[in-house]
């Protein structure tokens, strides 16, 4: 249904059928090749199979909910703001608390995964790319990707 790569601890790219979606989180942008350009900040929009919501923070940053297929993936980064306005099967995070408000069954690492790993008592994998194929290919119990 749709893949996640991340080349960099800001980045996700999102990669379906009908193009890539790349959102940077320190950037506060979402970059699709559109004739207008990069969208920055807060926002809601639709392109191709995403939907794409951009919530503000109270620091002024940007969180993002990504839904593809009936799958949300929260983008937040280090970000601890604004945690009641994400719910989230995938969260790409750096942030413990975060994982620990949110809940989501798969997190993806933009930090140091050591610590996090420790902290959560969890073990990690290292991935190029994640496949996520259905709503049913998510794991059951918590689990930890690195992708790189």
């Amino acid at each position: 249904m749709f893949d996640i790569e991340s080349k960099n601890q800001d980045e996700i790219v999102f990669s379906t059928k009908k193009g890539a979606i790349k959102i940077n989180i320190q950037d506060s942008t979402i970059d699709a090749n559109l004739p207008v350009g990069k969208i920055k900040g807060p926002c809601e929009v639709e392109i191709g199979d995403a939907t794409i919501r951009g919530i503000a923070t109270t620091s002024g940053k940007t969180i993002y909910d990504v839904e593809i297929g009936g799958i949300h993936t929260g983008i937040m980064g280090g970000i601890e703001e604004n945690l009641d306005d994400i719910v989230a099967d995938i969260l790409c995070t750096s942030s413990i608390r975060a994982i620990r408000e949110i809940e989501p069954k798969l997190i993806i690492s933009m930090g140091n995964v050591d610590g996090m790993v420790s902290e959560l008592k969890l073990s990690a994998r290292t991935e190029k790319k994640l496949k996520i194929k259905s709503p049913d290919s998510l794991p059951t119990a918590k689990e930890v990707v690195v992708l790189s």
